[in-house]
């Protein structure tokens, strides 16, 4: 019984938890704001090449999902981190207006199903890059189908070739990253307070 109560327990958010999941979501939304200057400038040679290419570099936009999920290891981590990281690039002034906190929302929820499925236990390189292609595979939905989607009109070919690349980019940028940045974090001593403290010792495919 005394098992299971501390399981339990383990999940509910402290607010050491509330407060670095809103550290990690504001210096996303920063991170969000000055990725999108730098992707609009690298998007033109993509868009004249192969529009889909773009995809490529959605990633930057889904490390908050990942990385805030893998430093709190709480339910609701990334759809949190993601959706506040999201809120603060629409208030600084993001050229994708009120729909960057939709996006923000659907990337977050993608890389949280993934967590979710593994019941929050598991916080691997291999989980962590499954959940950053969630997140993509997400982005690349939202962008192609939805009505507000920048690329609605492309042909079924090439939003298949965008949604692959989007999940890609996720995989490697939000969750292969943020796996590193959170043993990295784990090494300086920084997570002490965290399950995922021991990070950096973790096995890497276990």
């Amino acid at each position: 019984m005394t098992t299971v109560n501390v399981k339990k327990t383990s999940y509910n958010w402290r607010v050491v938890d509330i407060v670095v999941a809103a550290l990690i979501a504001i210096a996303g939304g920063v991170i969000f704001w000055a990725w999108s200057q730098g992707a609009a400038l690298v998007s033109i040679p993509m868009n004249a090449t192969y529009p889909p290419l773009t995809g490529l570099i959605a990633g930057g936009w889904m490390i908050p999902a990942v990385l805030g999920m893998l430093i709190i290891r709480k339910p609701g981590a990334a759809l949190f981190c993601e959706a506040v990281a999201a809120t603060g690039e629409l208030i600084m002034g993001s050229q994708y207006g009120t729909t960057v906190l939709i996006s923000g929302i659907l990337q977050g929820l993608g890389a949280e199903l993934i967590f979710a499925a593994f019941l929050y236990k598991k916080f691997n390189l291999p989980t962590s890059l499954l959940a950053g292609a969630g997140a993509g595979l997400f982005c690349g939905l939202n962008d192609s189908f939805l009505p507000w989607g920048w690329n609605i009109a492309y042909e079924a070919v090439d939003k298949l070739a965008y949604i692959t690349f989007t999940t890609i980019s996720g995989a490697i940028i939000a969750g292969g990253l943020s796996w590193v940045a959170t043993r990295g974090l784990a090494k300086t001593g920084v997570l002490s307070s965290f399950a995922s403290r021991k990070a950096a010792s973790e096995p890497v495919f276990s």
